[in-house]
């Protein structure tokens, strides 16, 4: 596979998952271990990576927008960041077959979700600060340590858990990108100490991430309707659940 191709999917992947405050792990992991680079070594580590900065540098603009709950989501962020590092440590010894199908079923239930919910009004109130920080901080726990195990940044569960707070749908996906940047970095350390990061397709994969990040999120910002983002997510969630039943069925 040609550094060329490797950069035009990050960039589309990049886009497409900015714009959802999702950072693309899915996506660039298994794209890095076709390009014929070992999982483990090589492209869960910079897949994390490469999420963390995709979320990161999204951050940008949705917080030029205001669109981002910095306090209500910071103990599920701490959360995820604690948890991710244990994650990743526990991978060699946890069979990861059982939890690729729980993953699997809970994504198709939050794409269920989002399609049904897609034409209905934005939620006019939000759960309650406190709240937020006691199922935020358990549940950012939670997804900490699968993303690490797993290799992902757990996105595509935190924005449906958010829109099921009362988060709005645009500021879900931007709290979703803060949220993940913790997860995704974290995730990264753990996996650092082991990884081989070839700097080369680093480079190229942060280029791509760069440009894309930024498209998606001003898209996401000025361009998107409300409908449209949660039929996307849903139609994500519905690929993201198949992933995951793909790689179930050969064992993780």
């Amino acid at each position: 596979m040609t550094d060329a191709i490797v950069f035009g999917i990050i960039l589309a992947a990049s886009f497409l998952f900015a714009m959802l405050g999702l950072g693309g792990g899915m996506v660039y992991v298994p794209l890095i271990k076709w390009a014929g680079y070992d999982l483990k070594t090589v492209a869960i580590p910079l897949g994390l990576l490469l999420n963390g900065l995709n979320t990161l540098l999204a951050l940008i603009p949705f917080a030029r927008a205001r669109l981002v709950d910095w306090g209500g989501a910071l103990p599920m962020g701490i959360a995820a960041t604690l948890a991710a590092p244990l994650g990743a440590w526990m991978m060699p010894q946890v069979p990861t077959q059982q939890l690729l199908l729980l993953f699997a079923g809970a994504v198709i239930a939050a794409a269920w979700r989002m399609a049904i919910t897609a034409s209905r009004d934005e939620p006019m109130v939000m759960m309650a600060l406190h709240q937020r920080w006691l199922l935020g901080g358990v549940a950012g726990a939670a997804i900490g340590f699968l993303g690490g195990l797993l290799g992902i940044g757990g996105g595509f569960v935190i924005a449906p858990l958010l829109m099921a707070m009362g988060y709005p749908t645009k500021m879900a996906a931007a709290t979703t990108a803060y949220v993940v940047t913790f997860s995704s970095f974290s995730g990264f350390l753990g996996h650092a100490a082991e990884g081989r990061i070839p700097w080369q397709l680093a480079v190229i994969g942060a280029a791509a991430v760069l440009l894309g990040s930024q498209f998606g999120a001003y898209y996401l910002t000025e361009k998107a309707r409300t409908p449209q983002v949660k039929r996307i997510y849903a139609a994500v969630l519905v690929v993201i659940a198949i992933k995951l039943l793909f790689d179930a069925t050969r064992g993780g």
